[in-house]
């Protein structure tokens, strides 16, 4: 390859790169990886371990995971949270981030045993909500909002079901769950989630966030 060759291959390299940075800079999330839209969350009023009252208007500019357990299992629970707790201390200091661990047991589970669960977790702030309400609110939102669970299982007497599931969704600032349904007991997945949690969080929000947000930094 001749010297005039290089000279161009390298001169055109330079402007590629340097109109990719331009576009960065002026373009918000231009060069970002995009991931799927699976699904919209829908409208919800959940109480937290604090007893105040949290929707989706208090996420909404959040990028945030969202499971189901509750405070009396012994099975995969523990270790399902065991594993979100790694992922909340990575991400705790993220302004834009929060959990959302809604109980699937809510006749047991109320707000001062949410708090106590929490306070063995060593959860202290907003960034971990632990959520109660109707089961029936809470099992709509992890079937129609959020895919842990098939719709169609709505359908069946209420009183007859309890939902029990090891897996976490991941929602961006816009209010949509993004990309998979993670498995929270699988190392691979959960590394993969934690890398999808950063793309998220370098997204720019497209919807404004509500001024009476209680999670507002």
């Amino acid at each position: 390859m001749s010297k005039k060759s290089i000279f161009y291959l390298g001169f055109f390299t330079v402007l590629a790169l340097g109109f990719f940075f331009v576009l960065k800079a002026i373009i918000p999330g231009y060069g970002i990886r995009t991931f799927k839209v699976l699904n919209q969350v829908k409208p919800f009023t959940f109480t937290n371990q604090d007893g105040k009252l949290v929707s989706e208007q208090n996420v909404m500019g959040k990028v945030y995971v969202v499971e189901y357990f509750f405070t009396s299992c012994t099975g995969i629970c523990p270790e399902l949270n065991d594993n979100m707790k790694v992922i909340y201390e990575k991400f705790k200091n993220e302004p834009d981030f929060m959990i959302l661990s809604h109980t699937c047991d809510p006749q047991t589970d109320s707000v001062a045993r949410l708090k106590k669960y929490a306070d063995s977790l060593g959860v202290t702030d907003n960034k971990w909500q632990f959520l109660t309400g109707t089961k029936e609110s809470l099992y709509n939102a992890a079937r129609v909002s959020y895919l842990l669970d098939d719709p169609k299982n709505n359908m069946e007497n209420i009183d007859d079901q309890f939902l029990h599931t090891q897996f976490f969704a991941l929602v961006d600032k816009n209010g949509k769950v993004r990309k998979k349904i993670y498995d929270g007991l699988k190392k691979k997945e959960l590394r993969e989630l934690e890398e999808d949690i950063a793309v998220l969080l370098k997204e720019p929000a497209t919807q404004t966030r509500f001024s009476n947000n209680l999670f507002a930094n």
